[in-house]
């Protein structure tokens, strides 16, 4: 018997006849006579949490190299560059499976695409663990690939989760949620390493720092693994809002889909302007450990806590949108001031870094992660609105393999000017891209389809 459902205010009778009204690119809703009342159910807050920490442990991996570069460089005796792929791979293999993973999470549910992910991410951790001879750096990377892959599984997922689980008054919160794990990840991965790892310390020291940091990371992977089995699931018993219940009636045609997808307007400038925005933050991410010890000699330990401040601010302002969006469905106006706002902290952190100051560094990062890292969420659901009823997996997939390709991009493209000239030029660099693509966010049209279809259900009752 499924958990007592909190019911909540959508109780809707769809009368034929009743309305006339289109919602645009939305098919007609049932026109036969019904009743319905959605539910939500206690247990969609678990499987969020367990989503949450899933996703963590696999953005945990994404900078564990890098950001103890000067560490890996040292022990293994490879090159900086080497060391900078551990961080690409991530986003070249996400490019590259992107759509199979989309296949399948249409074909099938998030229980499964998450069981398969948390597999892959733990196998690609216990890898590493076996890694530490300095003759083995060719199997912590492969570690890393195996990790990178499973990331096709976590991405895609919090718009879903959120649509399947949560009614029209949380779905947002939900998704900024979703989001949150992944940004929790990345942020202990720039903090844990640095604490685990000393720098300055011989071979045998970092030998054996290293590998209990791989037992570290590996245990918690797998301790997340079984969490899944017991305790995540697919869909609750009943649908959570008239718009999932739409949603779920629909055929599913993936290539019909990516059609509509790419044919749609709004999409197309979203998906430029998030890819740029996300872009710059994966380049900034992947080389702020040298950035910082170019400024600030020795401080191993600061670029980490600094790269951690900077994702955890991201955190707090992704919540923040996301209770916003949930109670003011303004998605437009709202990435619109995360953007312009985001300019402004870039221009912040560019000119304080030189400062001499490192804990003004600290600051600018804070303003600058709370808004660049707050869009990553609400561009999922400001996504989910104009793309409504195409299914929010192979939204958030294309999103996100754009990113990726747009990170890979600018992370080699910032690298080569921090090269050639300094990180002033590299960042206003990054600047002058950010506001390109604020001007492509000001271009879209606030077609909130999604918003649109659930009034349309409700028109009756009033």
């Amino acid at each position: 018997m499924p958990p007592n459902p909190k019911t909540i205010d959508v109780c809707v009778s769809v009368i034929e006849g009743t309305s006339e009204k289109k919602v645009p690119g939305v098919t007609e809703l049932s026109s036969e006579k019904t009743a319905t009342e959605y539910q939500v159910y206690p247990i969609r807050w678990l499987v969020l949490l367990v989503f949450v920490f899933y996703s963590a442990s696999n953005a945990l991996q994404w900078t564990q190299y890098t950001i103890i570069q000067d560490a890996i460089v040292k022990y293994y005796n490879v090159t900086s560059n080497q060391v900078y792929w551990t961080s690409l791979i991530y986003m070249i293999t996400f490019i590259l499976l992107i759509f199979p993973a989309c296949w399948l999470l249409d074909k099938t549910n998030i229980r499964l695409c998450v069981i398969i992910g948390a597999f892959g991410t733990g196998l690609g951790a216990w890898l590493k663990v076996f890694s530490v001879p300095q003759d083995m750096f060719w199997l912590g990377f492969t570690g890393q690939t195996v990790s990178a892959v499973s990331q096709v599984f976590v991405l895609n997922i919090p718009p879903r989760l959120a649509a399947v689980w949560f009614g029209p008054d949380q779905v947002s919160s939900a998704c900024s949620i979703g989001v949150f794990g992944n940004m929790m990840g990345v942020a202990m991965g720039f903090v844990l390493p640095p604490l685990l790892v000393r720098a300055a310390g011989t071979t045998e020291e970092i030998a054996a720092d290293l590998q209990l940091m791989f037992h570290i990371y590996a245990s918690y992977s797998s301790v997340l693994f079984v969490c899944i089995l017991l305790f995540f699931k697919a869909a609750p018993p009943t649908p959570p809002s008239a718009a999932a219940d739409f949603g779920s009636t629909l055929d599913s045609n993936f290539l019909l889909s990516l059609k509509k997808l790419m044919t749609n307007r709004n999409f197309i400038l979203l998906l430029i302007s998030y890819s740029i925005n996300v872009g710059v933050f994966l380049a900034i991410s992947t080389l702020l450990n040298e950035v910082i010890l170019k400024h600030y000699p020795g401080a191993q330990l600061d670029a980490g806590r600094i790269g951690l401040v900077f994702v955890v601010s991201g955190m707090a302002g992704s919540v923040v949108c996301g209770v916003i969006l949930d109670k003011t469905h303004r998605f437009k106006e709202t990435t619109l001031a995360l953007y312009v706002a985001t300019i402004a902290g870039m221009l912040v952190f560019t000119f304080t870094l030189d400062c001499g100051y490192i804990g003004v560094v600290y600051l600018s990062n804070i303003l600058l992660g709370f808004f660049m890292t707050a869009y990553l969420a609400v561009g999922y659901e400001f996504a989910s609105e104009v793309t409504y009823p195409e299914p929010e997996g192979t939204t958030s997939g294309i999103l996100n393999a754009v990113v990726q390709l747009f990170g890979i991009i600018l992370t080699l493209a910032y690298e080569r000017v921090l090269s050639a000239a300094d990180d002033r030029w590299a960042n206003l660099s990054a600047v002058g891209v950010l506001c390109a693509g604020a001007a492509v966010c000001a271009a879209i049209t606030s077609d909130l389809r999604r918003q649109n279809a659930q009034n349309k259900i409700k028109e009756p009752l009033d």
